[in-house]
């Protein structure tokens, strides 16, 4: 029986990364990554390889000259067949905290959703006109090993944030922390998409994936914390403060807090289970959160600090302080 080709554009970040790694081990399928070969070093055994800047138009129509393939997968770009949106996609706050994929798409907090928003709108568009094969995929916040997820950090990353936990330094979590929340370790997230992959009753479809497992903010930097063995100090910030005093420091915290992670969400996933019943939660929190850890306190590369954010940790923790002494 001849492999199903799948072409996958990027194929080496996080969510992608576990889906060509789960591929790979299959035999009935044959994966290719176009990329710009950046981590050339990961990609599996057997995974062919085409480097290319697809923003290259001329170059990337070059190199895939003749070629066809089964399945599509589009992490970076508009035009796949499987596209990469977001479920921060979604209207914020929304009518309900359970979300569906028939939930309105509308979020005037974020560029970035806005931008998702519109490339589904085109994508749809082709399907309808032109029968053009396009099933839409939104996950929520995503992780792997290599990121300890988060909901206020810098521009650099989680690691300061990790490092002031360590140092015993107080904690910035938005709003009272008690707003729910889904996190996805990648492997669980591989599961609900490859089930898609040249699944019929998934074109002209949106899914939604993401694990079961919902959580407030407490209990992420709760179980953070006591992985590394130390004390949370958490300090508790209105999220439309955090927006206010952070646009003076080029963090936009509207568009990730307001526009996403300061809202309560639950996701519904029984669309996307009824035609990938294996779908599950196999790595929980505490334990994704722990093989994350575990991997960037062993990789000083992942250590990236970010003294600007520390700094400005600090000043709006005093600022807050202050304001309080003279009520």
């Amino acid at each position: 029986m001849a492999k199903q080709k799948a072409l996958f554009i990027g194929g080496t970040g996080t969510i992608s990364m576990a889906i060509v790694r789960e591929l790979a081990q299959k035999p009935e399928w044959e994966v290719w990554l176009l990329n710009r070969g950046s981590r050339a070093e990961e990609v599996p055994a057997g995974v062919k390889q085409i480097v290319c800047d697809i923003s290259n138009e001329a170059e990337a129509a070059r190199k895939l000259e003749g070629m066809t393939f089964d399945v599509v997968s589009e992490f970076i770009g508009f035009v796949p067949e499987i596209y990469i949106s977001s479920a921060s996609a979604y209207n914020k706050p929304a009518a309900s905290y359970v979300i569906t994929e028939g939930t309105t798409l509308a979020n005037p907090h974020w560029e970035y959703s806005r931008n998702k928003i519109a490339c589904e709108e085109f994508l749809f568009k082709k399907y309808r006109e032109e029968n053009f094969p396009v099933t839409i995929v939104r996950p929520s916040h995503t992780y792997d090993e290599r990121h300890v997820p988060l909901g206020v950090h810098g521009k650099k990353g989680f690691w300061q944030v990790i490092k002031r936990m360590i140092d015993k330094k107080p904690v910035i979590i938005q709003g009272d922390g008690t707003s729910l929340w889904h996190l996805t370790f990648n492997k669980d997230f591989a599961t609900g998409f490859i089930g898609l992959m040249g699944n019929r009753h998934a074109i002209g479809e949106a899914f939604q994936i993401t694990g079961d497992e919902v959580l407030t903010w407490n209990q992420i930097y709760q179980t953070i914390a006591d992985i590394l063995g130390v004390e949370l100090k958490a300090y508790h910030v209105a999220s439309e403060y955090l927006s206010a005093v952070g646009d003076k420091y080029g963090f936009d915290f509207e568009g990730s807090l307001t526009g996403d992670k300061s809202v309560s969400v639950v996701f519904d996933n029984s669309k996307l289970k009824r035609i990938v019943p294996q779908m599950a939660t196999t790595v929980p929190f505490n334990q994704g959160a722990r093989i994350a850890l575990d991997y960037v306190l062993s990789h000083p590369e992942c250590q990236i600090e970010d003294p600007d954010f520390d700094a400005w940790c600090d000043k709006v923790i005093a600022a807050l302080e202050k304001s309080k002494a003279e009520i």
